[in-house]
């Protein structure tokens, strides 16, 4: 008799479970170089290059979600996980949309596709594309990227950036997240507050990195006439580059420990402080570092 009663409830409970599980199994037809559009509010985002023109969505949608379709056409795409009954078109006004359960997207699209993706809650990995822009907006999911790209541009708020692979021009933002980019191109713009970079690449043409309390760790050179400019509030800054290096560099730190193997360092007469200035190799570039009390280090590649 007690089965009999509470069978109701149980039925309940697994039809809301098998609701919140449901499948996707999507595809559409894309050209070589489309540009696909994705987003979701919480779960998991995995993308994945392959070599068919057809963009294949797998994956299980959560409880509360609409129905997923692929909306464009061949040459624009778009997967976007939306709220039942509508929501609102921002994705940063949720309003109902964290109600929903988390829903899994994954994603096989043409490898020289370009991708704008945007994430929530939700952390994101993309693989083995190339030749496409990729564009990244989350909040506080992590972020790994494996692809050769032109433009890698990436915003997050409290996720570890991730790259590798190689991208010829970088923007990488972070708040409170690592920037582990150990694959960058000619051109980068990395900033961060409270997380740690540590990057590698070049020879750069123009290189900015800005950071407040994290710690920097820099491995690269310049190309001819380059550039590299870093600003650090707290965080210790240690810069590896080749003994061939051809530079002005101008250091300079408040209060932190400044030790160069390039040129000799001195201290300010009048206050705290320590200054760098050196020519190096011709000085075909340009290297400006400044921290205000974190150590920095300049460092001769063995």
């Amino acid at each position: 008799m007690k089965t009999v009663r509470y069978l109701p409830l149980l039925l309940t409970l697994c039809i809301g479970q098998a609701l919140a599980d449901t499948p996707i199994n999507l595809r559409h037809p894309a050209s070589p170089d489309a540009r696909i559009s994705v987003s979701n509010v919480k779960g998991q985002v995995t993308i994945t290059a392959w070599d068919r023109n057809e963009v294949q969505v797998g994956g299980s949608l959560g409880e509360g979600a609409a129905p997923l379709a692929i909306g464009g056409d061949n040459g624009h795409l778009e997967i976007k996980v939306k709220p039942k009954g509508g929501g609102s078109n921002g994705w940063f006004n949720w309003h109902g949309d964290n109600s929903m359960g988390d829903t899994t997207l994954d994603l096989h699209v043409p490898k020289g596709a370009s991708l704008d993706v945007e994430v929530v809650s939700a952390p994101l990995g993309i693989d083995g594309m190339d030749g496409g822009e990729i564009s990244v907006n989350s909040v506080s999911g992590r972020v790994r990227i494996n692809a050769r790209t032109p433009h890698l541009s990436v915003e997050s708020v409290s996720g570890t950036v991730q790259q590798s692979g190689h991208a010829e021009r970088a923007d990488l933002q972070t708040v409170s997240g690592d920037i582990l980019a150990p694959t960058l191109g000619t051109t980068a713009d990395l900033q961060t507050v409270s997380g740690r970079i540590q990057a590698s690449g070049g020879p750069w043409q123009k290189f900015n990195l800005s950071t407040v309390s994290g710690d920097v760790q820099l491995n690269g050179g310049l190309a001819e006439r380059g550039s590299i400019d870093i600003d650090s509030m707290s965080g210790d800054v240690q810069i590896q580059v080749p003994a061939s290096l051809s530079a002005a560099i101008h250091a300079s730190s408040f209060s932190g420990d400044l030790r160069s193997d390039f040129g000799q360092v001195s201290e300010h007469d009048h206050g705290p402080g320590s200054e760098l200035n050196a020519e190096v190799g011709g000085s075909k570039g340009r290297i400006h570092v400044e921290t205000f009390s974190g150590d920095l280090r300049i460092r001769k590649k063995d």
